[in-house]
């Protein structure tokens, strides 16, 4: 079968890129605005397919959220990055799944990434490790709070 010389416009083939991308992993709104602009699909027809979509139920950034959230929260992040990364995406408000989460146990994840990580060796009088550690869970999201309580667990206080 011949192959017709003729580019297939970005703007009919809208709707199927934005299904082929939905298909593969769940997005956000502003997500598949993007992939569609680079594709070069024309503002007006990204905003009509995303409102079908989302008419539909196969477009949902509250469903994106909780999706992301869990997947993060698994990877080892703390709640500062999941939402600052939920909101480089465009979900702006909070996911109900984010609050959920009790104090203490974003607290016991940043413990055990450091043990993974480092290990939960006494760091009194090591000012540098201290900052080492600290530095990485802060890059990770966590909060003041729950890196200063990572650095204080050691190995005997976790038995």
């Amino acid at each position: 079968m011949a192959k017709s010389g003729k580019k297939k416009d970005p703007n009919e083939q809208a709707p199927e890129t934005a299904l082929r991308l939905l298909a593969r992993r769940e997005h956000s709104r502003l997500e598949l605005t993007m992939k569609l602009r680079q594709r070069r699909v024309d503002n007006d027809v990204i905003d009509e397919v995303l409102d079908s979509f989302e008419e539909k139920g196969w477009l949902d950034d509250g469903r994106f959220a909780e999706v992301f959230v869990r997947q993060r929260m698994d990877a080892g992040y703390g709640p500062l990055k999941i939402l600052a990364d939920l909101q480089q995406r465009g979900v702006m408000a909070t996911p109900p799944e984010l609050n959920a989460v009790p104090e203490e146990r974003w607290t016991q994840m940043a413990i055990r990434l450091r043990e993974r990580r480092f290990g939960l060796a006494d760091l009194t009088g090591d000012w540098a490790e201290w900052q080492r550690q600290g530095g990485f869970l802060a890059r990770r999201g966590f909060s003041g709070d729950q890196v200063e309580r990572a650095l204080e667990a050691t190995e005997q206080a976790a038995e």
